[in-house]
């Protein structure tokens, strides 16, 4: 069925790197398909965010997510762009009361990929990982305690150069963006119960203006109802927690029967560590269930991390 559209291309915003583009383009193509709308019924706009300037320094010593959506969330705010897409894993767990999240795609592959080595045991000795992932590194170094972590920032190209130029041995990356880049040949998917995913990963969110009613009705349209379930109670736990972009913590919720079975880990930031649980959730407040259970069983050490401590 055909929606009737406004009398200029809705603007969609976007991060500029290949794989936001993509994800611009993978919003844009389910739009049409859900409206019957033409080629010309939304375009692109391109944003620079902090996050893409500031490539030299770890997220949380100069503003946490925040740097990859606030010119966005600003570009809704004042009338620039009617939606934005994000990749839900770089999205605050807390947002403005002003933007809602109206829509989420059907979810990707949830894995980590090594890049560099067949696993994380075939990695020499005292082997160096690039990353900037405070989950990743506590992880890498729980299962491999001689390894290095070195910073990496950037895009796809810009980590896989890095590993070319002898930075590191080896780096991780989100399966879900090679394949959605057409690199689905590169790396090795760690599989979930060696390595648990961060919370959102390889899902993609679309938001807009919490009283645009015209526009949350159009997104709704596209809304994969069973990601948007275990994705809001992946996010659930991590505002239970009190997470930010400095602590350590994996979670992945799946359905399962009537309800969803989550799977969650915090851990200090070097891997000592490690409060892992699970939990079925049938409700609202099962989520926030399971993150009191983990901070209550965390040393001080671990607590810390985590402001629902």
């Amino acid at each position: 069925m055909t929606a009737s559209l406004p009398t200029r291309p809705l603007r969609l915003g976007t991060r500029g790197s290949p794989l936001a583009l993509t994800q611009a383009r993978m919003t844009i193509a389910a739009l049409r398909a859900a409206h019957g709308w033409d080629e010309d019924a939304i375009e692109i706009v391109a944003i620079k965010t902090s996050g893409d300037r500031i490539q030299d320094r770890a997220l949380a010593e100069v503003g946490g997510k925040a740097l990859w959506t606030k010119e966005l969330d600003r570009a809704l705010l004042d009338g620039v762009i009617d939606f934005a897409v994000h990749s839900m894993k770089d999205v605050e767990t807390i947002r403005p009361a002003e933007i809602v999240i109206a829509a989420m795609l059907p979810r990707a592959d949830v894995r980590d990929r090594l890049i560099g080595a067949d696993s994380l045991a075939a990695l020499p000795a005292n082997a160096r990982i690039g990353t900037s992932s405070p989950r990743r590194s506590a992880q890498v170094r729980r299962a491999r305690p001689d390894a290095g972590i070195v910073l990496f920032r950037g895009n796809v190209d810009t980590r896989l150069a890095k590993l070319a130029a002898g930075e590191a041995e080896a780096t991780l990356l989100a399966g879900a963006g090679l394949i959605r880049l057409g690199r689905d040949e590169i790396g090795h998917p760690i599989p979930v119960e060696q390595m648990l995913p961060a919370p959102a990963q390889g899902a993609i969110g679309i938001e807009t203006l919490a009283d645009r009613t015209d526009m949350r009705a159009l997104l709704g349209a596209i809304d994969d109802a069973p990601t948007n379930a275990c994705v809001s109670a992946e996010r659930a736990l991590l505002a239970a927690l009190g997470a930010d972009c400095r602590s350590p913590v994996a979670a992945l919720a799946v359905r399962s029967g009537a309800g969803l079975h989550m799977r969650a880990e915090i851990l200090t930031e070097d891997g000592d560590e490690c409060r892992s649980g699970e939990a079925m959730l049938l409700r609202t407040g099962d989520a926030e269930a399971l993150a009191k259970r983990l901070l209550d069983g965390a040393s001080p050490r671990l607590r810390a991390l985590f402001t629902g401590a």
